[in-house]
């Protein structure tokens, strides 16, 4: 079962983005330069707020229960 989980090797803030990535099967530079494009039609604010939310709501990788 697949889970979504910050990434702690494929990370350049907190790792969101990095686990998405993986939990999706796609670049996770794709999805950094998809995040930074959306950031100014959504008025930066809504996804910076995601970001953080994330980032304390999804478990590391290596604490990660099975």
């Amino acid at each position: 079962m697949k889970r979504l989980i910050r990434s702690k090797n494929d990370r350049k803030l907190a790792g969101v983005l990095g686990g998405l990535g993986k939990y999706l099967g796609v670049d996770s530079n794709l999805l950094r330069v998809i995040f930074v494009i959306l950031l100014f039609p959504t008025g930066v604010m809504p996804l910076i707020v995601t970001y953080f939310v994330l980032t304390f709501l999804l478990p590391n990788e290596e604490t990660e229960i099975r």
